[in-house]
């Protein structure tokens, strides 16, 4: 397992090299679930769609619970690694494996007996509520698949071989399509089809993931005798809460505010689902940049090179800056279109001009997640989490704020607009942080 380049190469080449990997498997996860509210918004009917976006930001935060506590994991993974203790980290990932199935089985359960009880608390539209928790319950009956295919990608990630996730979350995601347009247009199964298609891609996936993981680990000759360690899981669980807070922002934000996009009617909603999807593909190459320099830092950080920490963090930076012009420039020109895909012919107007207004208007600003997102991932990285968690909670408390205060008396449209509030807020916050030097200093 010699993929040490992250010590080694160029900063910038280097986070290319990692981050390129992550961003393709990302973008093919968001493009399943982009393909499900597409699938659905034509074959099923824009209820169904409403239906999913409805549910959306609640599955999003359980996904970025998975994502979190396998990049938090990977921390601690990935500085045992660049320190060349293979031993301790060995038993870091199975002490990960152990605890993370424990807790994915225990929120599927809650899940399960809380979901319609949670969709009718965020005013979820009578006519697609039903649907968006029978979405759900088939969701839940998944969670321990998604929790282990996310914490096992981390763990891949963390000793650099980004690429082995990558393959098969190509895999899950086609099944996943194929799935889709099987079980929609040949048994009629409506939204349920979505559904049982995303948990079996992905317990197909889990299980093969673990099966390579093991093969890995073996030809290291760890010598681990060791399968949970309390004082590694402390260890884990300082860096994974935040790091979980972080990566769940954006949905908790959604959540909270989603019944004020709610309260607009299920078309509004069918309107705001979709441009939601889009974002979430928007955001995936920043995303991906902040993960890589988490990684990246905690490599360096554990080779005590902290020069190549701050030269990779400019690198980061440069590398958002492109992505967001990139994403300006498609957004402003084929708006009308993309929403398109979703709505079909039989879109409603109101559904087309919410989703519309929202892109045009967003296109803007992705940079500033992408500043936010390699700054956190640096301060991640090395294992600097108070200001971090500070950060994060108050591009929370901003987003929420604005969107319920000024939604109802000025119109949906203040739901988007906190958004780049938010995220310049969390931004300077975490600079101010990282130009302090005290990450230099933090011993995990």
């Amino acid at each position: 397992m010699k993929n040490n380049y992250l010590v080694q190469k160029k900063p910038l080449s280097a986070l290319l090299i990692f981050s390129l990997p992550i961003i393709i498997g990302n973008l093919f996860q968001q493009a399943y679930t982009m393909a499900d509210s597409a699938i659905v918004g034509r074959f099923v009917s824009e209820q169904a769609l409403a239906a999913i976006g409805a549910s959306y930001s609640l599955t999003n935060i359980f996904i970025c619970i998975a994502i979190g506590g396998g990049i938090g994991a990977s921390v601690i993974v990935s500085q045992y690694f660049g320190a060349k203790e293979y031993s301790k980290m060995e038993v870091t990932i199975f002490t990960s494996l152990i605890s993370f199935l424990i807790i994915s089985i225990l929120l599927g359960g809650i899940g399960l007996f809380f979901s319609k009880r949670i969709m009718v608390l965020l005013n979820t539209p009578a006519d697609c509520l039903d649907m968006a928790v029978e979405y759900l319950n088939i969701y839940f009956l998944g969670l321990p698949f998604l929790f282990m295919y996310n914490v096992l990608s981390a763990m891949f990630n963390a000793f650099g071989k980004s690429k082995i996730p990558l393959y098969f979350l190509i895999f899950s995601s086609v099944f996943n399509i194929i799935l889709d347009l099987i079980l929609v247009t040949q048994f009629s199964m409506g939204i349920a089809s979505v559904a049982w298609a995303t948990l079996i891609a992905q317990s197909i996936s889990a299980v093969l993931l673990f099966l390579v993981l093991m093969r890995n680990l073996r030809k290291l000759k760890c010598g681990c005798t060791l399968f949970f360690d309390k004082t590694e899981l402390l260890s884990i669980t300082k860096i994974a809460l935040p790091s979980i807070l972080q990566q769940s922002t954006v949905s908790i934000g959604m959540m909270l505010v989603q019944s004020v996009v709610n309260s607009f009617g299920s078309e509004a909603l069918a309107g705001f689902s979709a441009a939601m999807r889009i974002e979430s593909i928007c955001v995936v190459p920043m995303t991906g940049i902040g993960n890589a320099v988490s990684s990246y830092t905690a490599q360096n950080i554990g080779a005590n090179k902290h020069k190549r920490v701050i030269e990779g963090y400019h690198a980061a930076n440069e590398m958002v800056f492109v992505c967001a012009i990139i994403i300006c420039l498609i957004l402003k020109s084929f708006y009308r279109q993309i929403i398109s895909l979703f709505l079909g012919v039989d879109g409603t107007a109101i559904a087309a001009s919410t989703g519309q207004n929202y892109l045009t208007f967003m296109g803007w600003f992705f940079c500033l997640i992408g500043l936010k997102m390699a700054v956190d991932g640096l301060l991640r990285g090395a294992g600097d989490m108070k200001m971090f968690t500070i950060a994060n909670l108050i591009n929370l408390f901003i987003r929420v704020a604005l969107a319920v205060i000024l939604a109802p008396r000025y119109g949906i449209a203040m739901v988007w607009y906190a958004v780049p509030i938010g995220w310049f807020a969390n931004w300077i916050i975490s600079f101010a942080q990282y130009r302090t030097g005290k990450w230099k200093h933090i011993h995990i």
